[in-house]
């Protein structure tokens, strides 16, 4: 019987050993199983994230130029995503050029955790900058006159276009045209960080040729159409740069110069898309159409280039404003590779 009961014990004990044994095996199968389902959904998840990117587009305030940037950035993003078979996810954002809703602006994009930002105009870019230290979010800025002086170049994160504005390409042009100029208006806004190299630079050139000039600023539309209203009768011939502030008011400066008979040189062709007489910049469509393209190529590669200066020497005329002005500008064809001809925007 002790025998008989001792084999019964044996035998017990081999079946629960070998349930054991078959338990752990389940289990670990089990357990491999899970991990094969969490790393393919981790990969899926990855593949998602990486086909899907959230962009923010900041600009700085309304007008006809930082318009056109913005529309140009958001068709070729559609574009991209189109192409490439991804979603790109964009918001607008407007600072209505105060810098308290700049960064305002900046402290809510970041906490949303977009995954890049693109800035248009000066301030704007500042603002993004500074909101995005913390988290390095790729900062792609639009259309920056001198990032240098804007304390925007040498930041990992921080990139974008510039729209540099050769200054003695647009003194070229007055004197072109108008060789018997005695004294130029230079209109701009002294807060403007795109209006003062250029400024400097206009001033050199006319001290260089012993050419007076008449210097009149103002930080809104008022001081604005007060400072260009006051150069009717005192100026052959007015300059501005890229200057948001005057942008903004650059319509009626058009038409009260033009009324004057005094010709407007400017930086950008968005002013000559409303009443200015002529300048030699930038395509702000094409700059546009860049800056989106930089910013998808940081999103997929990670890699932060130095910022890109947009070509230049087109040199775009109103020829309804010429007409009004009585000036043949046929010599603008030996200063340039291209004359672009336009007409007041409605």
């Amino acid at each position: 019987m002790k025998k008989f009961v001792a084999v019964l014990s044996a035998a017990a004990m081999m079946t629960s050993l070998a349930a054991c044994g078959f338990t752990a095996d389940t289990a670990n199968t089990a357990a491999s199983s899970a991990e094969t389902t969490a790393s393919a959904a981790e990969s899926t998840a990855d593949t998602a994230a990486a086909d899907s990117y959230k962009v923010a587009i900041v600009q700085q305030l309304d007008h006809a130029s930082l318009d056109e940037i913005r529309v140009a950035i958001e068709k070729e993003l559609d574009a991209k995503a189109a192409e490439k078979g991804i979603k790109i996810e964009y918001k607008d954002f407007n600072g209505q050029n105060d810098a308290t809703t700049l960064n305002q602006i900046g402290t809510q994009v970041v906490a949303d955790g977009y995954d890049a930002i693109i800035p248009i105009a000066t301030l704007a870019a500042q603002c993004m900058t500074t909101a995005a230290e913390s988290t390095k979010t790729p900062v792609i800025y639009a259309a920056i006159s001198d990032p240098a002086a804007a304390d925007l170049t040498d930041i990992d994160y921080v990139t974008g276009t510039s729209d540099a504005l050769n200054t003695q390409s647009i003194m070229d042009m007055m004197f072109a045209v108008q060789p018997d100029i005695q004294t130029v208006g230079l209109l701009y806004s002294n807060s403007e960080a795109n209006s003062t190299t250029p400024i400097a630079e206009a001033k050199a050139y006319l001290d260089a040729k012993g050419i007076a000039y008449v210097e009149k600023t103002g930080n809104t539309n008022d001081e604005i159409m007060t400072a260009a209203s006051s150069m009717v009768g005192q100026v052959d011939a007015v300059f501005t740069p890229t200057d948001n502030v005057v942008m903004a008011a650059a319509a009626a400066v058009s038409e009260t110069l033009t009324k004057g008979g005094i010709p407007f040189y400017t930086g950008a062709d968005s002013f000559v898309t409303a009443g200015a007489f002529a300048t030699c910049g930038v395509n702000y469509t094409e700059l546009g159409t860049y800056t989106a393209d930089m910013a998808l190529d940081i999103l997929e590669t990670g890699v932060v280039p130095t910022y890109h200066v947009m070509d230049g020497g087109i040199i775009t005329v109103n020829t309804e404003t010429a007409a009004a002005l009585g000036i043949d500008y046929s010599a603008f064809n030996d200063l340039a590779g291209q004359v672009v001809e336009v007409t007041t925007a409605e």
